[in-house]
């Protein structure tokens, strides 16, 4: 059984840490910088300065961020590299519960979460969620740090940039590219390239002056 720290203590958090017990992972505890009490089984370890520490005492210990992503910054990325510079290993989780066909590449630190359907030539960057029940068809491209939220579907051969954010129940339609720091709002249907940062909304999707 696998030793990992979750990074991050909120209800992100709680869904991976949800999502590694079934895995059998252990879970040493969370770090942040607020004491939300126990999550699931696990203790609070202190702020992210207490990682070294938790690798020096349990080696080989993996980190996974538990911090979710609403916009389009970079944070989860930067916690991730912060974590992998310490030394911890940021493997791919990938639920039980989910569905990921054959010729996928997942980036490291990558979630992939129940009921999620990863179809065959699908690829992704680094710290990237799959949300809960959300679609990735065959042939997307998916850079570092994009959040594809619960329910949306991402059809086939889509592109979207670093640090994209897909809310929940949204539909991108197929061989559209989404540049990078782009924030595609819940129930939202892009059905053109979307070429400038900022956040779209409506059906089709537009961005918001």
């Amino acid at each position: 059984m696998a030793d990992a720290v979750v990074i991050g203590g909120g209800g992100h958090a709680k869904v991976l840490i949800a999502v590694l017990r079934k895995l059998g992972w252990s879970i040493v505890g969370y770090t942040d910088r607020d004491d939300r009490g126990v999550i699931l089984g696990a203790a609070r370890l202190g702020s992210d300065d207490a990682l070294a520490g938790v690798l020096a005492g349990h080696p080989g210990c993996a980190a996974l961020v538990g911090v979710g992503k609403v916009d389009g910054s970079s944070l989860r990325l930067r916690l991730q590299r912060a974590a992998a510079a310490v030394g911890f290993e940021t493997p791919v989780v990938v639920s039980p519960h989910s569905v990921v066909n054959e010729e996928v590449r997942l980036g490291a630190g990558t979630m992939v979460f129940d009921g999620v359907i990863v179809n065959s030539g699908a690829q992704t960057g680094d710290a990237c969620i799959l949300n809960t029940n959300a679609t990735i068809e065959h042939d997307c491209i998916l850079g570092d740090d994009v959040h594809v939220a619960p329910g949306a579907t991402v059809s086939g051969g889509v592109r979207i940039g670093d640090h994209c954010m897909i809310g929940a129940g949204a539909t991108v339609i197929h061989g559209v590219s989404i540049c990078a720091g782009s924030v595609v709002g819940a129930g939202a249907v892009v059905v053109a390239d979307v070429s400038e940062p900022g956040v779209y909304v409506g059906s089709p999707a537009r961005r918001l002056s």
